[in-house]
């Protein structure tokens, strides 16, 4: 698999948490921090992050139960990272 495929089925994932609700590549772009070329480049497959296949490759060498637990830590940390940037994380 690709990692152009890889950006496919993420984006229709997410997409699919927006109860079908279709995200243009700009608003994906938007929430990933790049520019929407960047990612449409990406899913084209003309390009893609570098740390991308490392990624996927260390993913790929966990069994389903730990991949899931480690995907649940950092979209955790992913939004106290989100929130602690728009000030809504409480002191304490």
């Amino acid at each position: 698999m690709e990692s152009k495929d890889l950006f496919n089925i993420l984006h229709n994932a997410v997409e699919a948490q927006y109860f079908g609700k279709k995200i243009s590549q700009k608003e994906m772009a938007k929430k990933l921090g790049v520019s929407m070329r960047t990612y449409q480049d990406w899913r084209l497959g003309n390009s893609k992050p570098q740390a991308v296949p490392a990624i996927f490759k260390m993913l790929g060498e966990l069994d389903e139960e730990d991949m899931i637990r480690v995907i649940k830590k950092i979209s955790k940390g992913l939004r106290v990272d989100k929130a602690d940037k728009n000030g809504e994380r409480s002191a304490g």
